[in-house]
């Protein structure tokens, strides 16, 4: 997409998949907190949120487990206008950005922006490592299960191709 079509007009709402995740303090609060502050918003509502799974750690050192899930935002916001607003989200818990991949207490990451694909020096869509990351891809087709992703590729394709190793449903949502 080019960064001239970057904004969508003041009517049109695009469907946007967030990825949710928490390491450090108390992760379930964290992200059920970070859900209740995409629904603040300006032009964006949230639709849907996936269950909410447990997964191991990927990333340097010995971290705690993950608590990740997805959710689904109608929104008229730009792309580059949803992720400052997601980032400051990510502030507001306390997110501190020391080491790539380190624990954290909160991670809001835009996997999909309609069927947009996005490439610019501060944001990829689809997210790249979407199609390699079970704790992304199963909490997407909890709620989107006939998802097509922008390259065609129908979503329960990736759930085939990947396994549950590592990643549990959590009982709470």
């Amino acid at each position: 997409m080019k960064a001239d079509k970057l904004k969508p007009d003041n009517t049109d709402e695009v469907h946007a998949y967030i990825g949710i995740g928490s390491n450090l303090e108390d992760p379930l609060a964290q992200v059920t907190s970070a859900c209740d502050a995409l629904n603040t918003l300006p032009k964006s509502r949230v639709i849907q949120i996936s269950h909410w799974y447990g997964s191991n750690a990927i990333g340097p050192g010995d971290q705690p487990d993950y608590v990740n899930g997805v959710a689904q935002l109608s929104t008229c916001l730009s792309p580059i206008e949803l992720l400052d607003a997601l980032q400051n989200i990510e502030h507001q818990h306390g997110r501190v950005r020391l080491q790539r991949w380190g624990a954290r207490t909160l991670d809001l990451d835009i996997l999909l922006y309609g069927d947009h694909t996005i490439d610019l020096p501060r944001l990829s869509i689809p997210h790249p490592q979407l199609d390699k990351r079970n704790f992304v891809v199963f909490p997407l087709f909890d709620i989107a299960p006939k998802l097509v992703l922008p390259n065609g590729e129908p979503l329960n394709t990736l759930t085939s191709e990947l396994t549950l190793c590592g990643l549990w449903k959590l009982d709470q949502h």
